[in-house]
């Protein structure tokens, strides 16, 4: 009896010795296991990301959306245009703000605004599967898309511009004889340490790179809009977002040098 008694003492102190080290184990799984979760979860999210950038979407159930889609497509249609604009807010602002800009460096080059405000990558995407854009035979297509993209959230850096680069793929397939003028996503937000701001610099960036100076170009204009400190000029764009008539000027005398020799002019 006391022979077993012993035994069981010694059982217990040598599970005792050993119980730390198995916890440290056991531990050291739980914590990969949450790691490798972890790592898992983030790729879902940037793949998650990346289908909604490139994915076709479009906003018909806004009945000015519709509306200005239905124009869009008929000016496609009527075709003869040696230079269109693609983008959003910031684009279809030439018919605002910068309407008087626009009259002055486009009015007799026969262009055509595709600008929607609101719109992100994927519903650039789904205009030129419902009759926008493809079927233009323009000498130069200028585009500038992907702020909204990251400022409502639906995707990051990497996802927008993968949804620029998606674009520009298709536009040099439907318009192989076209130069795509690719334009860096203008600056926002107040600071240069703003989120939003370094997003959209991150976005640049990534798709800066598609051009080939044959057929794809890139012009970056948006340290006009902002201080040597990076703080945004809000004489040029108020809202720290949208270009004021002043900000448009600015916008195209910076764009002109490269536009004429694109042209051919």
């Amino acid at each position: 009896m006391h022979r077993s008694a012993s035994i069981s003492k010694i059982l217990v102190a040598k599970f005792n010795q050993h119980a730390p080290l198995e916890e440290s184990r056991q531990l050291a799984r739980f914590a990969n296991c949450l790691w490798q979760t972890a790592t898992m979860l983030t790729s879902l999210a940037f793949v998650l990301a990346s289908q909604v950038s490139i994915t076709p979407a479009n906003r018909m159930g806004e009945a000015w959306w519709k509306d200005r889609h239905d124009r869009c497509v008929a000016q496609t249609k009527q075709g003869g245009h040696e230079l269109i604009f693609i983008g959003d807010s910031i684009t279809q602002g030439w018919e605002g703000g910068g309407k008087a800009t626009w009259d002055k460096y486009y009015g007799s080059r026969k262009a055509a605004n595709y600008g929607f405000s609101g719109d992100r990558t994927e519903h650039v995407l789904w205009r030129m599967e419902n009759g926008e854009i493809v079927g233009e035979k323009p000498k130069v297509a200028v585009m500038m898309i992907g702020t909204n993209n990251i400022g409502h959230g639906s995707s990051d850096a990497a996802a927008t511009a993968l949804g620029v680069k998606t674009i520009v793929g298709k536009l040099r397939t439907a318009m192989p004889a076209t130069k795509i003028l690719l334009l860096g996503i203008f600056p926002r937000g107040a600071t240069a340490t703003d989120k939003m701001r370094m997003d959209v610099a991150s976005a640049t960036a990534q798709f800066s790179s598609l051009a080939d100076g044959k057929n794809v170009f890139f012009l970056d204009i948006g340290r006009a809009y902002v201080s040597k400190d990076g703080d945004m000029w809000k004489g040029l764009m108020p809202d720290l977002l949208h270009p004021n008539p002043a900000g448009y000027e600015i916008w195209a005398k910076a764009m002109e040098p490269t536009l004429k020799n694109l042209l051919g002019e």
